[in-house]
């Protein structure tokens, strides 16, 4: 037997000076092989565990709704200190003014690199901090074969145990075909591993209702409150690569989200003008129960309709002002075309979706007021976007999805352009002070139609 084969069994100090450096380089093999086994086993435990034990007295709230007010309306830039819940201390949330710049080159927290052995619904059914997701996909036979298959790599936005402690105690148990759409909703048939989450706008999902005719997407931020998904659902680990897809641990639930109309009633102080507008005209009931395919809405905060002015307002808000608010809100809605930052649907035409991953594109969108469309640039500046609306006005939120569209709020009121005496060019406003008169005169050619429903 060689001294190699019989020197774990001798007494270190009778090794001599020149058998040390083989001994001691075996003593490490064997150490970092076990480490390597370890890893191998536990690593997405491990990963989750630091995450958890970091974001413990963050984001603790019950979100009942598919919405946090706040972090909604809190579209974001980069947020510095994007990885630091993964290696230090918990720390309240930043409250300073916003980074104008990109975020630090800090390399991220990553499990070790090793080939993957095991699936990704092997990865969640055999880690501790995933036992309950794992309970509900285990419930649904279809669903433990997909993700064990190997059609697609998937994506899995995995919530960890401790966000279903934010469900309260004493909601009813959902129906299995809520459930089933909820798990379809964590997962994207698409692989997106880290690097293309962060650089990513929107991430469709093999949750399909039929009011929207296409994939349910997901709204990614990367914002004060770290990488989230529709805007509060914080991203708490990355790059957990199964043999069929990746994971990514999330702290709360994404739950699927409601209505258009129900999103907007949601928030009273942002949207309490626009949700007085829709109700007084119909509007409101009207694209609550009128079938369609998907749709954009642009919706204009309450500081939009204050530029505005208060003779305005005061007009629209009127008796005799009803039939121009209704004309004026309609001209904001874009019924069975659903453009989000990265990707447009067209339920009217055969090539359903439409991707434009460049730096530029334009559409011209047709709206619900006859003859009127919206002419809407998305520009990309790198991790940035900027959409416009005719030439003049920004959206502020983009991205909101809906059940049945996406809502995309914007910092002014859209004004119908006017034609000019003997010409056949539009004129559009671009946030110059306007009287009553001239708002009236834009309006007087579209509000025919509205009267005569009225």
């Amino acid at each position: 037997m060689s001294k190699i084969e019989i020197e774990p069994h001798r007494n270190r100090d009778l090794i001599s000076n020149a058998e040390r450096p083989c001994h001691d380089k075996l003593i490490e093999w064997k150490d970092k092989a076990k480490t390597i086994i370890e890893s191998s086993k536990n690593y997405i435990d491990d990963a989750l565990a630091r995450a958890t034990d970091a974001g413990n007295t963050l984001y603790e709230k019950v979100y009942s709704t598919a919405y946090d007010v706040e972090a909604w309306l809190d579209d974001s830039l980069y947020y510095d200190d994007l990885y630091d819940s993964f290696e230090e201390p918990a720390h309240p949330p930043h409250h300073g003014p916003p980074h104008h710049k990109p975020p630090h080159h800090r390399k991220p927290h990553h499990p070790p690199h090793h080939k993957p052995n095991m699936t990704i619904y092997e990865l969640i059914a055999k880690s501790k901090f995933t036992t309950k997701l794992a309970k509900l996909i285990n419930d649904d036979d279809d669903l433990v074969k997909l993700l064990n298959g190997t059609e697609a790599n998937y994506t899995v936005f995995a919530p960890i145990d401790k966000a279903f402690e934010k469900i309260p105690k004493h909601g009813k148990k959902p129906s299995k075909e809520f459930i089933k759409d909820l798990l379809l909703y964590h997962v994207s048939p698409e692989f997106y591993p880290a690097g293309r989450v962060l650089h990513s706008y929107t991430i469709p999902t093999l949750y399909e209702p039929s009011s929207l005719g296409h994939p349910q997407r997901l709204t990614v931020r990367a914002s004060f409150h770290g990488l989230t998904i529709n805007f509060y659902s914080k991203v708490v680990g990355l790059n957990f690569f199964g043999t069929n897809g990746v994971i990514h641990g999330v702290d709360s639930i994404i739950l699927p989200p409601p209505k258009v109309v129900n999103i907007i009633d949601l928030f009273p102080t942002e949207f309490s003008t626009l949700t007085l507008g829709l109700e007084k005209t119909g509007i409101f009931e009207k694209m609550n129960t009128t079938a369609h395919t998907g749709g954009t809405f642009f919706a204009p905060s309450n500081f939009a309709f204050k530029k505005l002015g208060p003779k305005i307002n005061a007009f629209l808000f009127s008796k005799f002002g009803t039939p121009y608010l209704k004309a004026l809100l309609k001209y904001h809605i874009v019924v069975n075309q659903t453009l989000y930052s990265d990707a447009f649907y067209d339920a009217t035409s055969d090539d359903v979706e439409t991707q434009r991953p460049g730096s530029y594109f334009h559409f011209d969108l047709p709206t619900a007021l006859k003859d009127r469309s919206l002419a809407v640039d998305v520009t990309r500046y790198g991790p940035f976007i900027s959409i416009q609306i005719n030439g003049f006005t920004k959206v502020t939120v983009h991205d909101g999805v809906a059940k049945d569209g996406v809502i995309q709020v914007i910092g002014d009121v859209l004004i119908p352009p006017k034609k000019l005496p003997g010409s056949k060019n539009l004129v559009y406003w671009e946030g110059e002070e306007m009287s009553e008169e001239e708002f009236k005169e834009r309006l007087d050619p579209l509000i025919r139609d509205e009267i005569l429903e009225l």
